[in-house]
């Protein structure tokens, strides 16, 4: 039996967090069965149990509709809401540059913000859990995520920390992105980590070997070849463009090693895992925003001069984000929430479009075009393939009885093979 979990992600807008509920699994299996005893027992020839089990199938199938309507209602909201927080926090960081050119500051206070995620974790266990444990008690029992005696400073330093730092770096280098070039080009370039994920977990966690995932990752990187020489290999965009590249490659370096060191995580445990980077970054790191503030690497200035207001809606946008994309899955599917990441490149688009001088060339179109395919690609399921076999076959079976009818009228010779398809037609759905 499986546990509840759910897959840790930094600012990554490409993940996708696995999440596996035993008690829906439970119930598709007990539909199954039951639907499976129905057809049995319609070919019985029985008047009564035909009657008694088509309205269990019927009450079976309405059950599993209404479930599955429910999900992608959730679904289409939850696209919204990560396709506003991702692209309204990358507009909204963009702006704030104007006022507040301290990339690393902003990426600090940001960071700071997760040690939210287990308070409000906390609070939803109140609310929800029958079984209503202490915060001292919650803690522990999440603590075992870490290990038998749960977090060491030895963990901290070993499991913890490398993560902090790759969150901090995949951050701070999308933030630098922001400040070379557009927010559509580095909204699109970001999108190719969903790429460099699947070829790290190829090469060091030897995932199963796909050739459509292949091909969206050669689209990823004719992208990144495609979107430089959009604007004619300046150093300026060459400069921005490297930067969101290498900040894909610490997201995507991140899910892996995460998956590879700590493995899965349920709801409590992803959430004590983010508030402890986010309070180890607020502990160990806020020196570094002192030194660059008199090394004059950032400037801040006074205290009321800072928009507090920018800072402030960029972090709150981005901790919403990161709330939807790890614990959103409870809710929907989740190859739903990562097509909010694409939807955003679009929408980042336009607002390019009137609020700042952006020339979408025939190259740099071609470009986001394909890093976004190479994304879709990405997101299918590792029997997509048997699936459209499988659709192909019901298709085709569907249109068996026709054909059978349409024997059976011609010679009476062939009545009792036209009976037996449709027969076997009725069974098999």
């Amino acid at each position: 039996m499986k546990k509840h979990s759910a897959r840790v992600a930094p600012l990554s807008a490409c993940n996708s967090p696995v999440l596996t509920l035993t008690k829906v699994e439970g119930e598709d299996r007990t539909r199954e069965n039951v639907v499976g005893t129905t057809d049995t027992q319609s070919t019985a020839g029985v008047t009564g149990a035909e009657s008694g089990s088509s309205r269990r199938k019927l009450h079976c199938c309405i059950r599993v509709t209404t479930v599955q309507v429910q999900k992608a209602l959730w679904g289409v909201a939850m696209v919204m809401c990560v396709c506003s927080s991702w692209a309204g926090s990358t507009q909204l960081a963009k702006l704030t540059f104007k006022q507040f050119d301290a990339p690393f500051t902003l990426t600090w206070f940001a960071t700071t913000w997760n040690c939210l995620f287990f308070p409000l974790y906390y609070i939803g266990h109140l609310c929800k859990s029958p079984e209503r444990q202490t915060p001292r008690q919650r803690f522990r029992e999440c603590c075992r995520f870490f290990g038998d005696d749960g977090l060491t400073p030895k963990v901290f330093f070993t499991k913890v920390t490398p993560f902090g730092l790759l969150w901090i770096l995949t951050n701070y280098l999308y933030l630098q992105a922001l400040r070379k070039i557009n927010t559509t080009d580095v909204s699109a370039l970001f999108c190719c980590n969903k790429a460099f994920v699947f070829l790290l977990s190829w090469i060091v966690l030897r995932d199963r070997f796909m050739g459509v995932r292949i091909v969206a990752a050669i689209l990823a990187i004719a992208g990144i070849v495609m979107m430089t020489y959009a604007d004619g290999f300046h150093s300026h965009s060459v400069i921005g463009i490297t930067l969101v590249v290498a900040s894909a490659s610490m997201s995507a370096l991140y899910k892996v090693l995460f998956k590879m060191v700590l493995g899965s995580a349920k709801f409590g445990e992803a959430a004590l895992f983010l508030s402890v980077v986010g309070s180890a970054n607020f502990v160990f790191i806020s020196f570094v925003p002192i030194i660059l503030y008199f090394t004059h690497v950032e400037y801040i200035g006074s205290p009321q001069d800072i928009p507090w207001a920018y800072l402030c809606g960029v972090a709150g946008l981005l901790f919403a984000f990161n709330i939807l994309v790890n614990f959103g899955i409870a809710i929907t599917y989740p190859t739903l929430i990562s097509l909010g990441i694409v939807l955003s490149v679009p929408v980042n688009a336009m607002v390019d479009l009137y609020t700042c001088e952006i020339h979408f060339n025939t190259v740099r179109l071609i470009a986001v075009f394909i890093i976004c395919l190479g994304f879709l690609m990405l997101l299918l399921p590792e029997d997509w393939d048997q699936c459209i076999i499988q659709l192909s076959t019901k298709l085709r079976k569907r249109d068996e009885p026709a054909e059978g009818n349409g024997e059976a009228g011609a010679t009476t010779g062939l009545n009792w093979r036209g009976r037996t398809r449709t027969s076997m037609s009725t069974f098999a759905h």
